[in-house]
């Protein structure tokens, strides 16, 4: 009689240990959740994925009848905890959050450790923050147009603030440099609350914006919106025209983002995660907050927000190397 190799029996074993594993794995995708899930925000606290973490977060737990706890990991241009979440476990008890440099820093940093679509299962498309161009309202200039020309006659004060490397504030300044063919200088700053005072003072000319950062200081007067960067005019600010309607044909920018999972997530857990999601993107408590924050809801399914990541990418590829940017 023939007797099986070792390695044939320890197969063979291997096959049966896999087949009456599968139905426990999937009685516990069918159970979950069991405990608390842990949202990781690379950010600080108090910008628009942090805020959409915690709204979000709330009628989350509601709904999975969990806990769910937001975990803030700013740093490194949101590298870190964007590291951070795609090394955790794909058991969906840990998601995150990302904004508008999920798909930038690929072109901006070496070695990140991350890729932005093979290390992550998009979930939803949460997302959209119009960017705003404010200008310093004592240049005599009331629209794009006028201060483009304002700009090529006073080269040596053509200054743009941006929230620093990676940021959707420097690639929305880097496109506008390249569309309206200027010479203006990008002066970086960590964040929205570093680079107000010197656009308040009139040190720099203009800051690109998002609506959530600077809406109160337009609507007191204290800087003046020429321009929106999306392609549609903002509910939050809508006389001001889009940049593509004063003349920048194709100009749109803007900072977006989702809710991802770590590779490997069980399509189940996504798909669970996709519906709560979703059903409380369309609450409207939710939509209050978030829409009186500037955050355009958006949604979706995991397919649809894993296209548009990919034609993000494209995009801001193209912009980056058109600029001239050399990764870090």
């Amino acid at each position: 009689m023939h007797t099986p190799s070792l390695l044939t029996r320890l197969a063979r074993a291997a096959a049966i240990a896999s087949l009456a594993a599968a139905p426990l794995l999937a009685a516990a995708q069918a159970a979950y959740p069991t405990r608390a899930i842990k949202i990781i925000v690379p950010a600080p606290p108090g910008g628009a994925i942090d805020t959409i973490a915690r709204v979000v977060g709330d009628k989350l737990a509601a709904a999975l009848g969990q806990a769910v706890v937001v975990d803030n990991r700013p740093g490194a241009s949101n590298n870190l905890g964007t590291d951070v979440l795609a090394k955790a476990p794909p058991d969906g008890y840990t998601i995150g959050i990302v904004g508008g440099s999920h798909n930038i820093n690929k072109y901006l940093f070496k070695n990140l450790g991350w890729d932005p679509e093979k290390s992550f299962e998009p979930i939803v498309y949460t997302h959209e923050v119009p960017l705003v161009f404010a200008m310093y309202p004592q240049i005599p200039a009331k629209t794009l147009p006028e201060f483009i020309a304002w700009m090529k006659a006073h080269p040596d004060q053509a200054k743009i603030a941006t929230s620093g490397r990676g940021s959707a504030q420097e690639m929305a300044a880097e496109m506008f440099r390249m569309a309206s063919g200027t010479q203006m200088l990008l002066v970086p700053y960590k964040g929205s609350s570093a680079a107000h005072p010197d656009l308040l003072a009139g040190r720099t000319a203009l800051y690109i914006d998002t609506i959530s950062a600077i809406q109160a200081q337009v609507k007191g007067g204290n800087v003046r919106a020429i321009a929106v960067s999306t392609r549609k005019r903002t509910a939050a600010l809508p006389d001001v025209p889009t940049a593509e309607e004063q003349g920048l044909k194709g100009y749109d920018a803007n900072t977006n983002g989702g809710f991802l999972a770590p590779a490997g997530t069980p399509k189940a857990i996504v798909a669970r995660l996709n519906t709560e999601i979703n059903a409380a993107l369309k609450l409207p408590e939710v939509r209050a907050k978030l829409e009186a924050a500037g955050i355009e809801i958006q949604g979706g399914t995991p397919q649809e927000y894993a296209a548009l990541i990919k034609s993000d990418l494209a995009k801001w590829g193209k912009v980056v190397k058109e600029a001239g940017i050399q990764p870090e």
